[in-house]
């Protein structure tokens, strides 16, 4: 009889072992499954930040770019000294503007008169760049708006030079690295 009790003793405690064991061994697949979509999320949280630090750095880059295109625009477009440097700006900017003709050809006149003849020359207009400040503004994917404040001073035969400050307003297209359109605005105080 206590042999029996013994067995049966040992045997309940075996059944419970294998019982425990079994517990024991899904929840080590169960640990081992949370510890894998923990990895699983680590991987994708740094392909993600991977992603926004990168874009971050595109723009970064490109708000540069755009600013610096905006200012090479503004110092060839507002620095003549007479006729012949007036016809040489847009050949100084070419590479860095993607203008429709409507907007080069209003930006970018000839500087003759009615007559013909040179009015920059017959007039004696100079004109320099000073200095310029910009900021920048994402627009979308593809765009960015950039804005310049540009101090020029200015002058003609027989004039006293004067100081005008202006603001250009360019959008630069990301993927060609260009200004695609600029508008001129004279600040008035």
């Amino acid at each position: 009889m206590k042999n029996k009790i013994s067995l049966s003793i040992m045997g309940l405690l075996l059944v419970s072992l294998a019982i425990m064991m079994s517990i024991t061994n899904g929840k080590r697949a169960q640990i081992k499954q949370v510890r894998k979509e923990v990895t699983q999320v680590n991987k994708q949280q740094k392909q993600v930040t991977t992603q926004i630090d990168n874009l971050e750095t595109t723009y970064n880059a490109s708000d540069t770019i755009a600013k610096s295109k905006l200012l090479a625009f503004a110092k060839a477009y507002y620095t003549f000294s007479d006729q012949s440097d007036y016809d040489k700006r847009f050949s100084k900017i070419v590479d860095i503007v993607d203008l429709k003709r409507d907007q080069k050809n209003q930006l970018f006149d000839s500087g003759l008169d009615e007559t013909g003849g040179s009015r920059i020359d017959n007039l004696g207009l100079t004109s320099q760049y000073q200095t310029a400040t910009s900021y920048t503004n994402d627009l979308d994917n593809q765009t960015i708006e950039v804005l310049a404040t540009v101090v020029v001073k200015t002058s003609g035969t027989g004039q006293k030079a004067i100081t005008q400050t202006v603001l250009l307003h360019g959008w630069f297209d990301i993927k060609n690295k260009k200004l695609t359109s600029i508008k001129i605005n004279r600040v008035q105080y």
